[in-house]
């Protein structure tokens, strides 16, 4: 029974790696919702990604916090030896991918006519204080730097394992971080430090997916049925899900993304939550066993996805596509190069470390106190 109940998290595991190849590829080249297109051409690919979007970043946060949660009470270990591991398994890997975009990026740089400017940025310090602390050197590595910041604070969640209620802390968390996030960008706009501030913020308020992913194991170890809720779940997140069409439909209709329409953002940072807890409810279905072998791969496609994006969007430069066409192009050589080479990847013992697929290199973290230094 265990393995089959595990295997609900591993469709989710492989649900959030494969819908950020989705989501990437469902903007044009610059990441905006095809302004040079008419109406109608738009609202198909936008369509599209309503459904891809559902599963955001933040899914892959709740999963990654809940399954810390289930390592420690199997294998319980002090807090410092936690963060030291959890320091090597996640930002060692972001060290390696960090630096490998940080120049890869100047390949699509060179074609689309900006590689001067970010030739010029890599040049500066500051730029890689950006890329450590932010992850910006993708558009995608901010997730790595966010999640190993919030399993700082993973003893507040192992209280919400305790009291589950606490799990609403969500909805305080996204409310105090709309509120944040809307006086930064009214009053430091264009600060340098605009940007670490609203790290702190997102990190400080993701606490509550914590808090959220630390009820659910609450939950879970006390074999809690959630069978009778599904229902009711699936049900707020149709109302959820409609509330994202609405959202695309402004967004075709003024081609830009509406980041001030309210009902749109508790609809995307609730919907990863609403599905979790669907396939928690619906955990002792029988799930396709391939869900579990293909789970593990998860991570190298988030990893490598932007790869063959890049190559994609530099192949495509200049042709005139209809922006669905580009879409499903990007989303299909995407996802389908990017399985093969984590797979490849996976067979090269000096680098399958870098996608969590390989033994960890021998190389010490900040973290590693050794006997002399104890002394």
């Amino acid at each position: 029974m265990a393995s089959v109940r595990h295997t609900w998290i591993d469709a989710l595991r492989l649900t959030a790696g494969v819908s950020m190849v989705g989501l990437h590829a469902t903007s044009d080249a610059t990441g905006q919702p095809f302004p040079d297109a008419e109406f109608g051409q738009r609202l198909a690919p936008l369509l599209l990604r309503a459904v891809i979007y559902t599963a955001r970043t933040e899914l892959f946060l709740i999963i990654s916090i809940f399954l810390l949660l289930m390592a420690l009470e199997n294998r319980p270990r002090g807090y410092r030896d936690t963060i030291q591991e959890q320091a090597r398994r996640l930002l060692l890997p972001f060290a390696f991918w960090t630096v490998f975009y940080a120049f890869y990026s100047l390949n699509k740089a060179w074609y689309f006519g900006y590689d001067a400017a970010l030739w010029a940025q890599i040049k500066t310090p500051w730029t890689w204080v950006e890329y450590a602390v932010l992850g910006t050197s993708k558009y995608h590595m901010h997730f790595i730097p966010t999640l190993f910041a919030l399993v700082l604070f993973y003893p507040l969640f192992q209280w919400a394992k305790r009291l589950p209620v606490l799990g609403l802390l969500v909805i305080v968390g996204l409310v105090v971080k709309r509120w944040a996030d809307g006086i930064l960008w009214g009053q430091y706009y264009d600060h340098e430090m605009l940007p670490i501030m609203l790290r702190v913020v997102k990190v400080l308020t993701y606490c509550g997916y914590g808090m959220a992913a630390g009820a659910a194991f609450g939950l879970w170890q006390r074999r809690v049925d959630l069978r009778p809720w599904f229902n009711g779940i699936a049900a707020v997140g149709v109302v959820l899900f409609a509330i994202k069409l609405y959202a695309t439909y402004l967004t075709a209709r003024d081609a830009a993304w509406p980041f001030q329409f309210t009902p749109g953002y508790w609809a995307d940072f609730l919907m990863p939550l609403v599905l979790f807890l669907a396939a928690f409810a619906a955990s002792n279905a029988r799930w396709p066993g391939v869900f579990s072998k293909v789970a593990k791969y998860s991570f190298g496609i988030y990893l490598c996805h932007p790869i063959f994006l890049d190559l994609v969007e530099i192949t495509l430069r200049g042709q005139v596509l209809a922006p669905l066409t580009l879409v499903l192009i990007k989303i299909v050589v995407g996802i389908s190069c990017t399985v093969i080479f984590v797979k490849l990847l996976e067979k090269v013992r000096v680098l399958s470390w870098t996608i969590g697929l390989g033994p960890l290199p021998p190389i010490p973290t900040p973290f590693t106190i050794t006997k002399e230094q104890r002394s």
